[in-house]
């Protein structure tokens, strides 16, 4: 399984080696050695799906420490572009993002570390996406940050008039207001 390391310390992309012949394909979708060699050592405890449609925003969204949650994410069905915005607090990508597509015809996976926020838009007709977390959902330590921040400037590839958030997510809070408790650790 390799991985590809980005210009954001800590966000990894990795392209799965997919066996395909006559009866279709077949890939490891998650092998915890493999992890292990990389020297990473996540524990996921829970799994999440979605499915939207052409033109869905969803997040960004995080959970404060002691509940931040490490996320690797891919698509079962369709295309979205993946985003993280790193909120560690002295890190040199402090307030940066990085955006990477995803598919179920590319396979590619993203892993966001905590510390991050996350977000995607949904490219495609529909898509299905799958994410493993490294820790529960707790409601208490929900944050999040509008989609449409200025000072962010994310490009989510959807025309404005396409774009369909949910009431929660336009209720986030900019960036600058954000509930943040994370700090850049080298």
């Amino acid at each position: 399984m390799p991985f590809t390391t980005t210009e954001i310390a800590g966000l990894l992309v990795f392209e799965p080696t997919v066996h395909k012949d006559d009866r279709g394909y077949f890939f490891e979708s998650y092998n915890e050695q493999a992890y292990q060699k990389q020297g990473l050592d996540i524990r996921f405890v829970q799994d999440n799906q979605s499915f939207s449609k052409y033109g869905v925003i969803r997040g960004l969204h995080y959970q404060l420490n002691p509940h931040a949650q490490t996320k690797l994410i891919r698509v079962l069905q369709g295309k979205i572009l993946d985003v993280a915005v790193d909120l560690r607090k002295g890190s040199p990508t402090f307030g940066q993002h990085l955006a990477v597509e995803l598919s179920a015809e590319n396979k590619k996976q993203f892993l966001i570390p905590a510390g991050f926020a996350h977000g995607f838009s949904v490219l495609s007709e529909t898509a299905e996406v799958s994410y493993k977390c490294d820790a529960f959902y707790n409601k208490e330590s929900e944050g999040g940050i509008r989609y449409d921040d200025a000072t962010l400037e994310i490009d989510w590839l959807v025309p404005f008039e396409s774009v369909i958030v949910s009431a929660k997510d336009l209720d986030l809070p900019d960036f600058k207001d954000c509930r943040n408790n994370f700090e850049y650790n080298g």
